[in-house]
């Protein structure tokens, strides 16, 4: 019963594009705002600690997106095995796919965690936090990167209801998950009646809790009410075979991902140059990026599996039409973005902080680096496509080549040659020049796929 319900529920191989995406893309885009709210709404109470609290967990940034990079890679593989399998039919398969691949990123998280936890000092110290900033970094780090191993339990437990066409029950889970964050953060921040202030660590707590929470809820509508996982260990042939599809395209789609917080890590790092408010600035305006870019991120998870359904299914012409139609879409969308960022520049800054120079570099930030996140919607999505339709080392050449020959090195240079203003201006360049090379890439790869298929006599 529940396999045909799967079936019925989850097609997305037939009926208008433009509608399938949209009706996909909304919730994600509900669930996603709420969840990248928890960076945000710790970033906002914990502001009100002051500066050197802002500048500490805005030094979190590259090694808590490192952890998330790893789950978001994980789901990546995750969505393409079972979406594919879905488009052929083959719904045991599937469900297969979807057990052993919450079983095996949940180990790899706990070990990416422990690792982190062990090198925390060494870590931070190489990304240029002072040894005086270290206490403030651990008391928000020592109960986050234990609990970041909930936080993959969710993201691919959220992938396999995404690859079976399903967008409104993770969107559901993301905003309940967020709003118990929002609500939990001033309580135990700054302490409520019998509820003392933890400060920092108080904003961790309140993620704790939050994704206990979304872990039961998921795994309960997963393994038991629609059985779309096996509530126990599968056999050894079939975890063998899963876990080897999966992380064909995770492992690489997790390096992918990671490019972005070795980046961030290396900007930081450069940025730390400038002294501890620069940093407080552009930890905040990573926050805004990720809000800002909200539209991108839930068209980066509502695309792959219908890119890869439509594989499994041969229908090439379908994957074309839906990337063209999200390309132009993102690049509209982010401009109208810019433009509206740009215009409340000033009073973005204010609500973040009253610290006049601060708030300068915030407003800068703003001025430059939006009008380069619609090209970077273009980036983001040719790479979501790309491990959609099973080239997942095509997509980390181009993530290697993003930041290491166009974004952190043109960024550096312009810093070096015109200070911030040129380190924000190379940082755009680079995304610019990148984006070029990722829709010639993705048309390029797309081809040589149509051309397979004919060639066997599929498309």
């Amino acid at each position: 019963m529940a396999e045909k319900r799967a079936n019925k529920r989850y097609q997305l191989t037939d009926g208008p594009i433009a509608s399938t995406l949209f009706n996909m893309t909304v919730p994600m885009i509900v669930g996603m705002l709420m969840m990248f709210s928890f960076n945000l709404v710790d970033t906002f109470f914990i502001s009100m600690l002051g500066t050197e609290s802002l500048s500490a967990i805005s030094f979190t940034f590259p090694v808590t997106f490192t952890i998330m990079s790893l789950a978001i890679g994980l789901s990546i593989g995750t969505s393409a095995v079972v979406a594919k399998y879905i488009g052929r039919g083959e719904i045991e398969k599937a469900k297969q796919a979807s057990t052993v691949t919450n079983y095996v990123a949940i180990a790899l998280a706990a070990a990416l965690a422990l690792v982190g936890y062990v090198l925390m000092d060494q870590i931070f110290l190489l990304l240029g936090a002072s040894p005086d900033m270290l206490p403030a970094i651990r008391e928000y780090m020592d109960v986050w990167l234990p609990t970041s191993v909930l936080l993959v339990a969710i993201i691919c437990a959220n992938s396999v209801l995404r690859a079976n066409g399903d967008t409104r029950t993770p969107s559901i889970v993301m905003a309940s998950a967020g709003l118990v964050n929002a609500a939990l953060d001033p309580i135990l921040i700054f302490g409520w009646g019998p509820i003392p202030a933890m400060g920092i660590q108080g904003a961790a707590v309140a993620t704790l809790f939050s994704w206990v929470a979304a872990c039961i809820f998921l795994f309960y509508f997963l393994a038991i009410r629609h059985e779309l996982i096996h509530k126990g260990l599968p056999s050894a042939q079939v975890f063998k075979t899963s876990a080897r599809e999966m992380l064909r395209i995770g492992i690489p789609a997790s390096g992918a991902n990671m490019m972005t917080p070795i980046a961030m890590g290396i900007m930081t790092a450069i940025i730390a140059g400038y002294g501890e408010t620069a940093v407080a600035a552009f930890g905040v305006g990573s926050r805004l990026e990720s809000m800002a870019c909200i539209v991108i991120l839930a068209l980066s998870s509502t695309l792959p599996p219908f890119v890869s359904q439509n594989l499994g299914a041969g229908r090439l012409e379908r994957i074309t039409e839906a990337c063209r139609l999200s390309m132009r879409f993102v690049l509209g969308w982010q401009l109208l973005i810019y433009l509206l960022m740009a215009a409340g520049a000033s009073l973005i800054a204010w609500v973040f902080t009253r610290d006049e120079e601060v708030a300068s570099i915030i407003r800068l930030y703003i001025w430059i680096m939006p009008l380069s996140y619609g090209m970077q919607g273009v980036i983001i999505l040719c790479n979501s496509a790309l491990n959609a339709i099973h080239r997942p080392m095509v997509a980390l050449y181009l993530s290697m080549a993003r930041f290491f020959v166009f974004y952190v090195p043109l960024a550096w240079i312009g810093s070096t040659l015109f200070g911030l203003p040129g380190f924000f201006a190379g940082a755009l360049l680079g995304n610019v020049l990148m984006a070029l090379l990722s829709w010639m890439t993705f048309r390029r790869v797309l081809s040589a796929e149509r051309a397979q298929l004919e060639t066997v006599g599929i498309a």
